[in-house]
C-alpha cells in the first residue's frame, strides 16, 4: 500500500470528512496538522501545484486533491485501485 498523506486543519469538516472515508477503508495515513506545523504550509502548497485549501490529499506519487476529488475517486470505483498500488 502506498504512504498516504493529508495535509489538514482540525477545524476542517471536509478534512474530517477524507479522513473518515480513509479509515472506513482500513487504511492508515499520515496527518499533517498545519496549524501545529505551520512550517509544512509551504511543503504542502509545492506539492500541491499551488493548491492551498485543506485538505490536500497524497496517494503514493499521486496528489488526489481534496476531500471532493477523494469522494469522487470512490464514488467511480477508482479509490481502492489507488490505494492497493505500490
Amino acid at each position: 500500500m502506498p504512504a498516504i498523506e493529508l495535509y489538514t486543519r482540525p477545524t476542517c469538516g471536509f478534512c474530517h470528512a477524507a479522513k473518515r472515508l480513509l479509515r472506513d477503508k482500513g487504511v492508515s495515513f499520515t496527518d499533517i496538522d498545519i496549524n501545529v506545523e505551520p512550517e509544512r504550509r509551504a511543503e504542502m502548497i509545492q506539492r500541491a501545484n499551488g493548491g492551498s485549501t485543506v485538505p490536500q490529499i497524497f496517494i503514493g506519487d499521486v496528489h488526489v486533491g481534496g476531500c471532493d476529488e477523494l469522494y469522487a475517486l470512490e464514488n467511480a470505483g477508482k479509490l481502492d485501485a489507488l490505494l492497493a498500488m505500490e
